[in-house]
């Protein structure tokens, strides 16, 4: 086993960041700050939690700057996007924050002569977040924040991409005067986790990756008794109708394919057209993806960053080459972009036409800056071309018909149903996915339901 984390910029590929890993040794000790921090914690009254937790994201908010910088380094993001980065943190913060006095209020239960019932919402304990390092701070709040309002102490490991950004945020929330022990930031290995989760001491898991990480996480919490939220995997997928402007529709749906080099789990990964409108929208497409510039992340003018590193950019070229040889057409000139190298991070985007479901690039989970067209010729044929998937975690649709765009979401397999928007996530709706793409909830007042449990009070008065 390695001795120390180690994070390996993409900008150049050098070493970013080291840290000497913890030993598991370390979690009773751990655990029982947690604990003991949260039982001080969870004695203060929600307006109290919501106060401290707000001065927590004004500091945080106040290094949006620093922030931005940290993540080019460390995962690639063009630094003209670090800033919303730290603005979709803190519209879901403050969010959660404003709700959880209605969302942890005691259930009112009908009046019954001569009884007071109710049911309370519990703290659990101990969460245990483990986030991802594409949307390093966007994932991470959905947990953390709302956890925190609940009245329970959390323990964090990050990727360790982005195992920096885990310092950032709690180092801002000490700093606005949380208690330390309340948020632990651990610098852990797999088996660490796994450890951990065994311990008996963390109470709830929430965890944002693969959908083998997922697996490895219910394993290690199996006879536990513990909740696990998983948010894993996902193959987007957009239709376009043949009622929508293919313009409009192509330049969105770009943005929600490239945007941070197509590395987000709700990003669009597969396109559906109708016939009517296919060419003028694959031209309308083609032409705005030409209009990135490829680069350094830390050069202000760069609109499209690395990948990850080079073993992400290299899985994506490979799908491409793949589909090529079964028949697909790449319309992207790589030489349009010559920062593009086999080898390293940097990767042109592109696009595939031509390609059908056997082919990898529409049903493997690409997470890169490509994406897949096909032409369907009726709602029908796009409906069973969208569920033909193990993922679902949002699809979207492009149509001027409100009422057949509901129609087609019901029938849709899919945690979050989009009309003419695509690649966003709205704090105040349940972040879901089904079949591959996970289990359980975060944001929303529903999101509170699996950082609580319900204690029913049933007091008989006296007679």
């Amino acid at each position: 086993m390695p001795e120390s984390l180690k994070c390996y910029t993409p900008v150049d590929g050098s070493l970013y960041l080291e840290r000497p890993y913890m030993s598991s040794d370390e979690i009773p000790e751990l655990i029982q700050k947690a604990k003991a921090a949260q039982k001080e914690w969870v004695q203060k009254s929600v307006a109290e939690r919501a106060a401290i937790l707000t001065k927590c994201v004004d500091v945080f908010v106040s290094k949006k700057d620093k922030i931005s910088e940290e993540l080019a380094w460390q995962m690639g993001r063009p630094i003209r996007y670090g800033a919303g980065e730290v603005g979709g943190f803190e519209e879901r913060a403050r969010y959660m924050i404003e709700i959880a006095a209605k969302a942890l209020a005691p259930v009112e239960i009908e009046e019954k002569e001569n009884f007071t019932r109710y049911i309370k919402r519990e703290a659990l304990g101990v969460v245990f977040t483990i986030a991802p390092w594409n949307f390093p701070y966007m994932t991470a709040v959905n947990s953390i924040v709302p956890a925190l309002m609940a009245g329970n102490a959390v323990i964090l490991k990050h990727a360790t991409q982005t195992h920096l950004c885990g310092e950032t945020m709690r180092d801002a929330f000490v700093e606005a005067g949380l208690p330390a022990d309340l948020f632990q930031l651990v610098v852990a290995t797999h088996d660490f986790a796994a450890d951990l989760i065994k311990s008996g001491g963390v109470n709830f898991v929430a965890f944002t990756g693969s959908v083998p990480g997922g697996a490895a996480i219910e394993a290690a919490a199996s006879g536990q008794f513990i909740g696990v939220g998983l948010e894993l995997g996902g193959k987007d997928p957009a239709y376009v109708r043949a009622d929508i402007d293919p313009v409009f529709a192509a330049e969105n749906l770009v943005d929600g394919a490239m945007f941070n080099s197509g590395q987000s789990c709700c990003g669009i990964e597969r396109i559906y057209v109708h016939e009517d409108v296919y060419d003028d929208f694959v031209d309308a497409v083609v032409k705005t993806v030409n209009d990135y510039k490829l680069g350094s992340p830390l050069d202000p003018e760069t609109t499209l960053g690395p990948c990850v590193n080079a073993k992400a950019a290299d899985f994506v070229r490979g799908q491409v080459k793949d589909a090529v040889a079964a028949g697909a057409k790449a319309l992207i000139d790589p030489a349009n972009f010559p920062a593009d190298k086999e080898g390293t991070a940097y990767l042109a985007p592109q696009v595939v036409v031509d390609v059908d479901h056997s082919m990898r690039i529409m049903t493997e989970e690409s997470f890169g800056p490509v994406v897949g067209i096909m032409k369907v010729s009726s709602d029908e044929e796009a409906i069973r071309l969208m569920n033909d998937s193990e993922f679902g975690l949002t699809a979207s649709i492009w149509t001027m018909d409100e009422d057949k765009a509901v129609e087609i979401g019901d029938q849709i397999e899919t945690g979050t149903w989009f009309m003419n928007r695509c690649d966003y996530l709205d704090p105040a709706l349940a972040w879901t996915g089904v079949k591959n793409s996970g289990r359980g909830c975060t944001l929303s007042s529903v999101g509170y339901e699996s950082l609580t449990r319900p204690k029913s009070y049933h007091l008989r008065h006296t007679i």
